[in-house]
């Protein structure tokens, strides 16, 4: 008996996973054309376009956009094997060879759960370094003032202070976690705090001791604006300081989150968006495998007691609504009302109560 529930685990496993797999390269082949459609649109306008350019730009972003979906895949990929198990009453051959719905469905768990480490621990690094190339590809595409209307992340805000006074600093995009700046708007002030200046420049990258903006345009009290092809602007800000205070957490790879963490904790500086993210990443491989009760919780039932679609309809319904709870608290812990901690494990611990304590009482009564 022991064999035949092994084997038949295996089997259930290697089915699960591949419903996963073919839901989440479907998603990944649309979002990737439904991209390369919007990018070749809007690089019609651009004279000499390499095709090749744009095809890059398009697909070094759709990892970071696949990953946000990743649980809706587990859930879509477990419902259909569930619910094609019963369809061809595999689940009634499972249940004569002894099993319990708790030996067939621990199998997608346990995957579900691998594929969150995966996705927490290669995947996220390689799409946070494809996202950041995908913005330097379309900043060298369309200029890096008109990539800003959709990259980015912005506006951006940055102060510094130095002998001279204080400069405030506005981006409407970054590139390189903020080492590069686009549609910038420097605004300078004295020691005493009056007005002294202000430049807008097409693009601001740092350099050891000043920003360097470029095609520049100075405007001064009493004074005709002038243009200038390059303005420097002194600073004392290292790259570190700048990447912490611009670098959207989406962007930065899991690895190098404690030590954002902890470069933030030493400047002051706010750093909920980084535990925050940290956090969601450790909490992933649990979210998926809830993810997985939840779809077996309403893909269990036999086809021929009817209600099929009801059931679809309510798996979908669960993982919106657990989704819904995510974004809320998420958006609890940005405005420090939260803490990260509970913020990202919430939605696990109710999405897996949720469907362990459904399947219990299918299972046990």
């Amino acid at each position: 008996m022991n064999i035949i529930g092994g084997k038949i685990s295996r089997y259930f496993g290697l089915r699960f996973f591949n419903a996963v797999m073919l839901v989440f390269f479907g998603i990944f082949a649309l979002v990737t054309l439904v991209d390369y459609i919007e990018m070749t649109r809007r690089a019609s306008d651009v004279p000499n376009v390499s095709a090749v350019l744009v095809a890059k730009t398009s697909l070094y972003r759709v990892p970071q956009v696949t990953e946000r979906i990743l649980p809706f895949c587990i859930l879509i990929g477990a419902m259909s094997c569930y619910l094609n198990f019963s369809r061809r009453l595999e689940l009634v051959v499972a249940r004569a060879a002894g099993m319990s719905a708790w030996q067939f469905v621990s199998p997608a768990v346990i995957i579900a759960f691998l594929i969150g480490v995966f996705a927490t621990t290669v995947y996220n690094p390689v799409s946070a370094v494809l996202q950041e190339r995908s913005k330097q590809f379309e900043a060298e595409l369309f200029g890096r003032e008109n990539s800003s209307v959709r990259g980015g992340g912005g506006p951006f805000w940055l102060s510094q202070k130095n002998e001279e006074g204080q400069a405030i600093i506005n981006a409407k995009s970054s590139q390189d976690q903020g080492v590069s700046l686009s549609g910038v708007t420097v605004f300078t002030l004295d020691q005493a705090g009056q007005f002294k200046q202000r430049i807008e420049s097409r693009s601001a990258v740092l350099e050891p001791g000043a920003w360097k903006l470029i095609d520049a345009r100075v405007y001064e009290t009493r004074v005709l604006p002038r243009d200038l092809p390059e303005f420097r602007l002194k600073t004392s800000l290292t790259p570190t300081q700048v990447r912490e205070s611009l670098a959207t957490p989406e962007t930065v790879p899991f690895w190098e989150l404690p030590l954002y963490i902890k470069i933030a904790d030493t400047a002051g500086l706010v750093a909920a968006g980084y535990r925050l993210q940290f956090q969601k990443l450790l909490a992933r491989p649990f979210f998926l495998a809830a993810m997985v009760l939840l779809a077996a919780a309403v893909s269990l039932r036999f086809f021929r007691f009817g209600g099929v679609q009801k059931m679809v309809l309510s798996g979908v319904g669960a993982g919106f609504l657990l989704y819904i709870l995510q974004k809320v608290t998420e958006d609890l812990s940005k405005a420090e009302l939260m803490h990260p901690v509970a913020a990202a494990w919430l939605p696990v611990f109710v999405g897996g109560l949720t469907g362990f304590i459904a399947l219990l009482y299918q299972e046990d009564g």
